[in-house]
């Protein structure tokens, strides 16, 4: 019996990276895991690779008519969401000169607005005493340069996991965010032009890290679980780094 055996988690963005390696892993302690992504190949990909304890309902966190079709599809299994897992997000370097009005909308669209209506849909489905987590990033306090609007978006979700946490605490639901440093995953190939660029900023971030290295999803999927189960009973409205000392150092 897993940790989590009978229990129902929804992931969103959970087709690569940190939100597949995180469904897994909720899936291997006996959650049922509905998953999310916006490209139907990948997600079906990614539900295959989780097994059986896995529905994949395909749709953009940023579209509430989307979130509406999540939900629905997740009420019509009978049983109460335990955790949730508002992963979802993106980013693309921009500097302040650089910034238009449609990078801004595109970035927080998804990591704000996406999130918070995540999160708020969910309740009427959530077990009292369930699990919120929200995906943050270290670029949230490290002013990284030409990441500006990424990483306000990012400061906004930590902000959310402190207010959610008073909000609902009458239901003993528990609100964390976590933060992972770098981390390697498709996501990182995405910033780069191409493969030469990316293998150099694996380089610059790898010696950025005290350990010496990128972090793997795993490695975040783990602390992922740990906020998922009882064992993380008494902490809530916390923040969770899990990036190689890279913010701690």
């Amino acid at each position: 019996m897993g940790q989590l055996a009978g229990k129902t988690a929804v992931v969103t963005g959970g087709t690569t990276g940190i939100g597949l390696a995180a469904a897994r892993r909720l899936a291997e302690e006996g959650a049922h895991v509905f998953v999310t992504g916006r490209r139907e190949a990948e997600l079906d990909a990614a539900v295959k690779e989780i097994g059986a304890d896995a529905t994949g309902v395909q749709g953009d966190v940023s579209d509430l008519a989307d979130l509406d079709r999540l939900y629905r599809v997740v009420a019509e299994r009978g049983r109460p969401v335990d955790v949730l897992f508002a992963n979802a997000g993106g980013g693309s370097f921009a500097t302040l000169e650089q910034v238009t009005e449609e990078h801004f909308d595109e970035t927080f669209a998804i990591n704000v607005k996406g999130l918070l209506f995540t999160v708020q849909k969910a309740l009427p489905l959530l077990a009292d005493g369930a699990s919120i987590i929200l995906t943050s990033s270290t670029t949230a306090t490290t002013g990284v340069e030409a990441f500006g609007v990424y990483a306000a978006s990012k400061a906004a979700v930590r902000s959310f996991a402190r207010t959610w946490a008073n909000e609902l605490r009458g239901r003993g639901i528990r609100v964390n965010a976590i933060t992972p440093g770098p981390i390697d995953t498709p996501g990182i190939t995405g910033l780069a032009a191409d493969e030469e660029q990316a293998h150099q900023l694996r380089g610059s971030l790898a010696s950025q890290v005290p350990l010496g290295r990128m972090g793997h999803p795993d490695e975040v999927a783990n602390a992922v679980l740990f906020l998922a189960t009882p064992a993380s009973s008494f902490t809530t409205g916390s923040n969770l780094y899990v990036d190689g000392g890279a913010n701690q150092v």
